[in-house]
């Protein structure tokens, strides 16, 4: 990203492939990165890719996360390819993991149902692809995301507003603390992170009316918000 922005500043010094060999290599602070990442130019944040793996969320979060198209890439587990038969595992949503073991059990057996139809029809001769529709949306899934810079920031500027899916928010929430960690200079708060913390909410009349406040980082909202999530331990 900084040797896209100099080339635009140093090209009448680039007179062989060596010298712009040179410039690619210079060294930069974090400062540079973090001046350069707030310009409202992004086009030097889309030369680079940040791919990142998640595994266990669950296929409704799917169905969400693919509606970000511009400079994304996904690639995930099939139901088409994939045997679930005596390999599924599910995704608990946050509401029902805070509530009482009577209510995980309810939403757990009818998980359970859904995939006991889905081994009854591969017994009985059906595709994978076929059965996949009696799978649950809380089934367990695997996904490879690929995005620019740029595109993630929108992402986690989007999905970890309180107006999403607590799924989808915990999710968002947790790459953006990689990426934070990846690079502060980048993926700061106030740099990246919902509207809310960084202006103000485009929600319109559908705001929660709760603003995030600039300190807080993603660790920090998902301590705040998912308490439960700390207090059994889940991944």
């Amino acid at each position: 990203m900084v040797f896209a922005a100099r080339l635009t500043q140093r090209g009448h010094r680039i007179a062989t492939m060596d010298d712009l060999m040179a410039l690619y290599e210079k060294s930069f602070s974090g400062d540079t990165v973090a001046v350069i990442g707030s310009l409202p130019h992004p086009t030097v944040q889309k030369f680079a890719v940040i791919t990142v793996a998640v595994v266990g969320a669950s296929r409704r979060f799917l169905a969400q996360i693919t509606r970000h198209q511009n400079e994304v890439k996904y690639m995930s587990a099939s139901l088409q390819y994939s045997n679930y038969a005596g390999q599924a595992d599910f995704a608990v949503p946050y509401e029902i993991l805070a509530a009482s073991a009577a209510v995980r059990e309810l939403y757990l057996k009818s998980c359970r149902k859904g995939m006991d139809c889905y081994e009854r029809l591969c017994n009985a001769g059906v595709g994978h692809d076929a059965a996949g529709y009696a799978t649950p949306q809380g089934l367990r899934n695997v996904l490879i995301i690929s995005a620019t810079p740029y595109q993630w920031k929108h992402i986690i500027g989007q999905r970890v507003c309180r107006r999403n899916t607590d799924e989808t928010r915990i999710v968002l929430l947790k790459i953006w603390q990689e990426l934070y960690i990846l690079s502060p200079a980048l993926f700061a708060p106030g740099l990246t992170g919902p509207f809310c913390q960084r202006d103000k909410c485009l929600e319109g009349k559908m705001t929660c009316g709760r603003k995030i406040g600039t300190d807080m980082t993603p660790e920090n909202l998902l301590k705040t918000d998912y308490p439960a999530l700390w207090e059994g331990g889940s991944e």
